[in-house]
């Protein structure tokens, strides 16, 4: 049995169950009295059951009334406080965001974009998974976050990505090597006579690294293969090789005495960008998120 009952219905008999008189109620409402009788008539028929007793003189609840009475206040409450939750979210005072990040971009880009988020939206709550290209598209294809911030992967051509900015590799060499005497471009293959420290196969720096020295006719053989930004650094410093890096990367290494130089020839330029579903909408909180992360990207750095 299907009963339509709005809050109007419910205030109106409420106004009646409190007053024990119609015309009293139908003030409170700004109804007129028929108005408010066809109302309650309406209500009684949809429940099945009469819910006040009237004469000329009183009126009064029967024991349906009585019932429904005990329970309307509660469930007129219950659909104010969703009204007021639904309203929340739309003004962003209610809600949670969740990003997927390459570690470099976890590291560089969103603990600025959520300190700054924060501060405007205070009840978001927000989180972040910082992984590898590939298992951030798989995060956001199975809705566990709103969207990802990471490199282009043509593989997954059920997701929509929107590039953002490029990235464009660098390398990273010990003060002592002999790639660290100059302070302008490289050829990127100039340096692959010196043994390299490369990020495993399965990432995307590893990759795009690859994929330009066979374009340009080269072959990419690193003498290590590592998982963590911090031991290519650590390596680097204590000259065991050259890492070819994309900038942002080679941002959260951070080690003062690695000499930085840009590469060429070929230039190597990674995509950023954002990773979302094909269908449905964003919440309004994650439209917020995402109208702050493209204006944090087009100005520099704090």
């Amino acid at each position: 049995m299907e009963i339509n009952l709005s809050a109007r219905d419910i205030r109106a008999f409420l106004a009646v169950a409190q007053t024990l008189s119609f015309s009293q109620a139908a003030q409170e409402m700004h109804l007129s009295q028929s108005a408010l009788s066809t109302l309650i008539s309406r209500l009684e028929e949809a429940i099945g059951t009469r819910l006040f007793d009237r004469t000329t003189r009183a009126v009064a609840l029967t024991a349906a009334g009585e019932v429904l009475a005990a329970q309307a206040e509660q469930l007129l409450s219950d659909i104010e406080r969703a009204v007021v939750a639904v309203q929340d979210v739309a003004a962003v005072r209610r809600g949670r965001v969740a990003i997927a990040a390459m570690p470099s971009l976890a590291a560089r880009i969103i603990p600025r974009l959520f300190r700054n988020f924060s501060a405007r939206h205070p009840d978001i709550r927000l989180s972040v998974v910082d992984t590898l290209s590939e298992p951030a598209f798989e995060l956001v294809r199975e809705g566990r976050v709103d969207f990802a911030l990471t490199a282009a992967n043509p593989a997954y051509t059920d997701l929509d990505y929107l590039p953002l900015t490029t990235d464009s590799f660098v390398l990273l060499a010990a003060p002592g090597h002999p790639l660290a005497r100059g302070r302008g471009k490289v050829r990127f293959a100039d340096t692959l006579s010196f043994p390299h420290i490369s990020m495993s196969r399965h990432t995307s720096v590893r990759q795009y690294v690859e994929a330009a020295a066979l374009q340009h006719g080269f072959g990419f053989h690193p003498a290590y293969e590592v998982d963590h930004l911090a031991t290519i650094g650590a390596m680097v410093i204590q000259e065991l090789g050259v890492a070819a890096l994309p900038a942002l990367a080679a941002d959260v290494i951070g080690n003062p005495g690695i000499v930085r130089r840009p590469l060429t020839e070929p230039v190597i330029r990674r995509s950023i960008g954002l990773v979302l579903r094909r269908e449905g909408s964003l919440s309004p909180a994650a439209e917020a998120m995402l109208a702050m992360l493209r204006q944090q990207l087009r100005k520099p750095a704090a």
